[in-house]
């Protein structure tokens, strides 16, 4: 492809975007192919020759296009949300087209300090106070193993990644069970093993950690001889937001000397609005704290930001300098890739800076508070319904509900019926989630173009197919 073939299929492609955004609610949610239907169309053996790309951009609409599962969908209220503000894919053309290696300052020196101006940026916008730094990883996940492999090597005084853990003492770990998978991820990778994430009992509406319970947990552990390492507290858990009481946990992290992490993947977002803080007071003591851009904010795939309170610690953990990677004649610059378990890094502030500067925390706030008072007025609407139930209520933007299954039915059976007939029928996309052993239907608004009019839509399709069911 020379450079003005480069410049047509650009174009091409950039008003192809803008058409299929404008298409997005003529279109199902979910498509409707069953496995298999994709890789079957698809030529068994890689083209010998160069072909057009006229025929290339073809196959993509025809074959590919329809296998998609429409994120950007203003109905879609499944999982998380994973939006991509317009003027984000924009940055993200820039991005895509100087294809820059963001490693190092040397590498990139525009990438590594804008990074740190934006990173703070959002610090101001989430209220958290000076002294923090941090780093944009290119998701949650690995913003909790970076932070794992921290809490790691600092309780094994800096030995871990020297010595391995053959011999050490047993590490321990604390969260609750509504922690997201990624989690359990994390203390497999470090080598601390599912066996020491200690899961502490939770209550009340949203599921918080027992304190109590914490500290025993970390006293018993302590006198049986193993080594607490750190806690995961969690705000906006995944499957109902289940969301920890972070200063008490906080007050035990210090009691006893341990690391916190708090994974506000999802629900740290919200605390641009100063009303939402309260969800997360106490995580101005936490050592490290992940949210994601990503998911609520609308800054492009991937874009998580890890506050640290003590980077020399994380870099530390993760920093290997072999001679090819120094940056000489130069002082206290910052390289991310000691920051973060991938050496190769993508320039990931440009779509968070062209976001804010084009939207503003102001509208930005406004979304989020719209987006919560949508979902709580679903779940009261759902709530005088006879035939349905909340089984949690709203967390921010996220709640579950069931649908009663007639006599004789099995609740489990009917309420899964129901969401893949929701799912089949393309207007909406839902998700499931179990709560006390039993199926629940989960709610979450936050698409980045979703109306008061989507939600109207939603709450006709529920009722309308849980009654066809019936």
């Amino acid at each position: 492809m020379n450079n003005d073939e480069f410049r047509q299929w650009s174009r091409r492609a950039a008003d192809w975007g803008a058409d299929y955004r404008n298409s997005l609610r003529e279109r199902p949610v979910r498509p409707l192919v069953d496995p298999g239907d994709i890789f079957k169309s698809v030529e068994t053996s890689p083209p010998e020759t160069a072909e057009p790309m006229d025929e290339i951009f073809a196959d993509f609409e025809q074959k590919i296009l329809p296998g998609m599962t429409h994120w950007q969908h203003p109905r879609f209220f499944a999982y998380f949300p994973a939006n991509a503000a317009p003027v984000s894919v924009v940055a993200e053309y820039l991005v895509s087209a100087m294809a820059a290696q963001c490693m190092l300052w040397q590498t990139s020196p525009a990438a590594t300090e804008l990074e740190t101006r934006v990173v703070d940026w959002m610090r101001q916008a989430l209220g958290l106070p000076e002294g923090f730094s941090g780093v944009m990883q290119d998701s949650a996940s690995s913003a909790t193993l970076a932070a794992m492999l921290t809490m790691r090597e600092r309780a094994l005084d800096w030995r871990g990644n020297e010595k391995g853990l053959q011999g050490q003492p047993t590490l321990r770990v604390y969260s609750s069970d509504q922690v997201h998978t990624s989690i359990d991820r994390a203390i497999w990778v470090s080598g601390i093993g599912e066996d020491n994430l200690v899961r502490i009992p939770v209550a009340g509406r949203f599921r918080a950690m027992d304190v109590a319970a914490l500290d025993t947990a970390i006293v018993a552990d302590r006198e049986a001889g193993m080594l607490p390492a750190g806690i995961i507290a969690c705000v906006g858990g995944t499957s109902t937001g289940g969301t920890d009481d972070v200063a008490g946990v906080a007050a035990v992290a210090k009691r006893h000397g341990l690391y916190l992490h708090v994974d506000a993947a999802w629900a740290g977002s919200a605390m641009i609005c100063p009303e939402f803080r309260h969800f997360w007071t106490g995580a101005e003591q936490a050592d490290s704290i992940v949210f994601n851009p990503h998911k609520w904010l609308g800054a492009q795939f991937d874009c998580s930001v890890q506050f640290i309170r003590q980077p020399e610690d994380l870099v530390r953990t993760l920093a290997i300098k072999p001679e090819f990677l120094k940056t000489h004649g130069r002082d206290g610059i910052i390289n991310y890739s000691e920051w973060s378990v991938p050496l190769g890094r993508r320039f990931r502030a440009l779509k968070l800076w062209f976001l804010l500067r084009a939207h503003g925390l102001e509208n930005l706030r406004t979304m989020i508070r719209n987006h919560v008072a949508w979902s709580e007025g679903f779940a009261a609407r759902l709530a005088r319904e006879s035939d349905f139930e909340l089984v949690t209520e709203p967390m921010l933007s996220l709640f579950s509900f069931r649908h009663l299954a007639a006599a004789g039915i099995d609740s489990d059976e009917h309420n899964l019926r129901l969401v893949n007939a929701i799912n089949d029928d393309g207007r909406i996309y839902l998700t499931q989630t179990r709560v006390n052993g039993q199926v629940a239907i989960r709610f979450q608004v936050g698409q980045f173009e979703t109306t008061a009019a989507d939600i109207d839509t939603a709450f006709e399709v529920v009722t309308e197919i849980a009654r066809k069911l019936t």
